[in-house]
């Protein structure tokens, strides 16, 4: 069987045709990974109750998008803050904990990875930039930047899929980690420190990566997630 993969997807306002609406969106290329990597991509939209769904889905994408309200984890929003969601936050929050209670693969993507640290009791950097001295992690709006992250050698899921290293990924954040929750361990870290990968401990496959495998050529984390989803 196919397993069904639930992607979280964006409630913003769109254009197409004559219409200009509200609307639930996501970029194409997450859709287009998983069914290259052999599963069924539902689009999962920010809405009440949106958990429940759970129970038909095989695997969990959480993908990247806007701030988390920085509310969420006991800071007020700073000055570079830019536009934040709160009902896509309580939303996403919902599909994970229904993920774990139900022992469903995740991988978390970008934002993905900061809502799954967020939802354990972890904070963030609200921008980056301030705390690494450089805009290398999202140096242009609407574009894909490079950098290089490391794999750790040591044991974990990222490094059996990856395998422990350097290697460049695709990145767009301005936004990251700053204290990692006690449930996860960081298994990847940019040039600068930032934390790059996180892995759930003791779980099957609950992981999240600062990257964006999507907008990338190595499939190898979608592949992952399907098999896992697939058991």
């Amino acid at each position: 069987m196919t397993p069904v993969i639930g992607i979280s997807a964006y409630s913003e306002q769109a254009r197409w045709g004559a219409w200009d609406l509200p609307a639930t969106l996501l970029p194409q290329n997450y859709a287009d990974k998983v069914a290259a990597a052999g599963g069924a991509p539902v689009l999962l939209p920010p809405v009440r109750g949106i958990e429940f769904a759970m129970h038909a889905l095989d695997g969990l994408i959480i993908s990247g998008g806007p701030d988390i309200d920085p509310a969420r984890y006991g800071e007020q929003a700073g000055s570079r803050t830019t536009v934040i969601r709160p009902g896509r936050d309580a939303a996403e929050a919902a599909l994970f904990g229904a993920a774990l209670d139900s022992g469903v693969p995740v991988l978390g993507i970008c934002r993905g990875l900061q809502v799954m640290n967020v939802a354990l009791g972890g904070t963030l950097i609200q921008h980056l930039p301030d705390a690494v001295g450089h805009e290398g992690h999202s140096p242009t709006p609407g574009t894909m930047a490079e950098h290089k992250v490391t794999i750790g050698a040591g044991p974990s899921r990222l490094a059996g899929i990856l395998s422990p290293g350097t290697i460049n990924v695709p990145v767009h954040h301005h936004q990251g980690i700053a204290r990692l929750a006690d449930r996860l361990t960081a298994t990847a870290w940019a040039e600068d420190g930032t934390i790059e990968a996180v892995e759930l401990n003791g779980a099957a496959f609950v992981m999240g990566v600062q990257w964006h495998p999507e907008a990338g050529d190595e499939p190898s984390l979608f592949g992952a997630l399907i098999e896992a989803a697939g058991r």
